[in-house]
């Protein structure tokens, strides 16, 4: 009709970049990179059973690895969250010993044994560890004092606190049948009680981290906080749930910690934090943040706890273990910066786009804000 414009046809589909082409691009070299992780551990556990086949590859051989592997995992969840996020916490392993400590004198002020006192332990252990995983949150998020500063300050604070109460002594008022049900019990067979736990609790991180909107707003947080914000996300009460989590899953690990060692090894948990670390990059979670996968930090975990098995095996001093995964631990970075490079090459913004649109779309389906 006279007067009237017509529309230019809109263009192709395939004239306009997809935001989700980066994404997809970074989901195969982290499965690759899972990949990789597998055959690493393979190759380690092939090498041992090599040298040592009668000493290796036992059922009870192996259910060690798995226990040993169990405390960490449940840290490893945590700490996965917090990584993500951009962020680090380095007190994992001093909250956990503290936790221990207080649950240990709640135990032994209920007499010491029964269910009763072991269930009034477990709750504060998680109440201790929440408690710091709290404080950690707030000086970060509200406070704006650096996450390595925050988390050091309380690894000081809590492992020397565990001492003032304790004098330095190891406690081990650990009631018998939490012990023997959780510490070295079996559901069936020779699976451990406490690597079923394990698996119950990284079935929950996964589910939170990659199908929730708490997941969601992680990983917006750790890509792009500031357009995390723009977009709704309450940034500093997030990072304060997320450490909150990482506390409340330290000082759960400090009761299944006294469980299985029936102590608070107050002196044996220096590196636990380096360890947990370690295994979560090696895993595949970004230190830069907006990546990382909880099932990939729990393989991750299982290097550093089957080279420590293997070397023990076969007289080598168990040290060399921190040497290999620290060498482990730089390649790990050295590929994470690598593939960040590549999939920024391939597209500009890894991963904040489709995050974006995801949010929006959720926001508006719910209006409530986080």
């Amino acid at each position: 009709m006279t007067g009237q414009t017509t529309a230019p046809p809109p263009a192709p589909a395939e004239a306009t970049p997809s935001e989700e082409e980066p994404t997809g691009r970074l989901a195969r070299l982290a499965r690759l990179q899972a990949l990789q992780i597998i055959i690493v551990l393979a190759v380690i556990v092939i090498a041992f059973a090599v040298i040592k086949p009668g000493s290796f590859l036992t059922v009870f051989n192996i259910r060690g690895i798995v226990q040993d592997t169990s405390i960490l995992a449940v840290l490893g969840v945590g700490m996965t969250l917090v990584i993500v996020t951009g962020g680090i916490d380095l007190s994992v392993g001093s909250v956990l010993v503290f936790s221990a400590v207080v649950a240990d004198k709640a135990m032994a002020a209920m007499g010491g044994q029964g269910w009763g006192a072991a269930l009034v332990g477990a709750l504060v252990a998680v109440a201790c560890g929440l408690g710091w995983g709290l404080v950690n949150g707030i000086l970060i998020a509200r406070a704006k004092v650096p996450p390595l500063i925050v988390t050091l300050g309380t690894l000081g604070m809590a492992l020397g606190l565990a001492e003032v109460i304790t004098g330095g002594v190891d406690l081990r008022d650990v009631p018998t049948v939490m012990v023997n049900t959780v510490g070295f019990g079996n559901i069936v067979w020779q699976i451990p009680t406490l690597a079923v736990i394990a698996a119950v609790i990284i079935a929950i991180g996964i589910v939170l981290l990659h199908r929730t909107r708490f997941g969601l707003h992680t990983y917006a947080l750790g890509s792009n906080p500031e357009a995390g914000r723009r977009s709704g996300l309450n940034v500093p009460r997030h990072l304060v749930m997320v450490y909150a989590l990482s506390g409340l899953l330290a000082g759960f690990a400090g009761w299944l910690n006294l469980a299985f060692f029936q102590s608070t090894t107050i002196g044996g948990q220096s590196t636990t934090n380096l360890s947990v670390i370690a295994g979560t990059v090696i895993g595949g979670t970004s230190l830069f943040g907006g990546y990382g996968s909880i099932l990939g930090t729990t393989i991750g975990l299982f290097i550093p706890s089957t080279l420590q098995n293997g070397f023990v095996i076969i007289g080598i001093q168990p040290f060399w273990q921190q040497v290999v995964v620290g060498a482990v631990l730089i390649a790990a970075v050295y590929v994470d910066q690598q593939r960040r490079a590549a999939a920024l090459r391939g597209g500009g913004k890894p991963r904040m786009s489709g995050l974006l649109n995801r949010m929006t779309s959720m926001s508006q389906a719910t209006p409530a804000r986080e």
